[in-house]
């Protein structure tokens, strides 16, 4: 039983997989914040161009 303890708690492969999703929900929210931002300001370069044309 001692060995199964020691076993349990030195295993790293579940904090090893939430370092995993850590970096992959900053990179997803880093995308979405880029994409929005870059939104806006392509929405206002469409309109000025659809209003020249």
């Amino acid at each position: 039983m001692n060995k199964f303890f020691t076993q349990y708690f030195s295993d790293e492969d579940g904090a090893t997989a939430i370092e995993y999703g850590l970096i992959a929900a900053g990179i997803g929210l880093t995308i979405i914040a880029t994409v929005s931002a870059i939104g806006v300001d392509l929405g206002a370069v469409f309109a000025d161009i659809s209003a020249n044309l």
